[in-house]
């Protein structure tokens, strides 16, 4: 166990208790514990397997690369149509989860023996991804808008579509357009900071303002 984890299970207020005893699951796998994301993330040889998480109606272990397990028990969860690599087990109760620790076991000891032999997902093509119809309005509302968007490296570009796809509703794509527009046109990624570096970069403090 890392002891940088328990500052996370201390400021639970949900689904405390299922976690920790999940936590113990996984561990029993022999995966190494580290923080990722705010939350414990489990590793094989530096490389993400799993991770736990807790939500509002339930609580879940999510595999990395779950779209490559066999799914033998057809239980494992796309949390959005977007989402290309992840599957989550989902649980509601500790009962539930008793119930089925053989089962994650096996599952995760699967998703080791996929990491151990290098199988990667076929990610898709920024191409592929649907316009929603908002950012096509913004489009020709606005064509400078539209230029800067396209000058977006395909990466920076794949991740605003996902960003607004992921909006049920119309009015929340167009909000999040909106919150995005002055980083698209300042030629940022949606994780670049205002300090022109990406928050995943070991030199940028955090301290900044990122689009919502």
């Amino acid at each position: 166990m890392n002891p940088k984890i328990n500052d996370f299970f201390e400021d639970l207020t949900k689904w405390k208790d299922e976690l920790m005893v999940l936590r113990t699951n996984v561990l029993d796998c022999l995966l190494h514990e580290e923080v990722k994301w705010g939350v414990p993330c489990f590793t094989h040889n530096g490389k993400n397997i799993v991770l736990i998480h807790g939500f509002k109606d339930y609580f879940a272990v999510l595999f990395m690369k779950g779209a490559l397990l066999l799914d033998s028990e057809n239980i494992l969860i796309q949390q959005t149509e977007n989402v290309q690599s992840g599957r989550q087990i989902r649980f509601t109760s500790m009962e539930e989860l008793v119930a089925n620790e053989a089962t994650v076991k096996a599952y995760i000891l699967e998703a080791i023996e996929v990491e151990k032999a290098g199988l990667k997902i076929e990610h898709k093509k920024k191409e592929e991804y649907t316009v929603p119809e908002e950012l096509t309005d913004k489009f020709k509302q606005v064509p400078s808008f539209k230029a800067a968007f396209e000058a977006l490296t395909p990466g920076r570009q794949k991740g605003y579509l996902l960003h607004f796809l992921g909006a049920k509703q119309s009015i929340t794509r167009i909000t999040r357009i909106e919150n995005c527009t002055s980083k698209i046109l300042q030629g940022k990624g949606l994780t670049d900071c205002t300090c022109g570096l990406s928050k995943r970069m070991p030199n940028c403090d955090g301290s900044h303002k990122y689009a919502q």
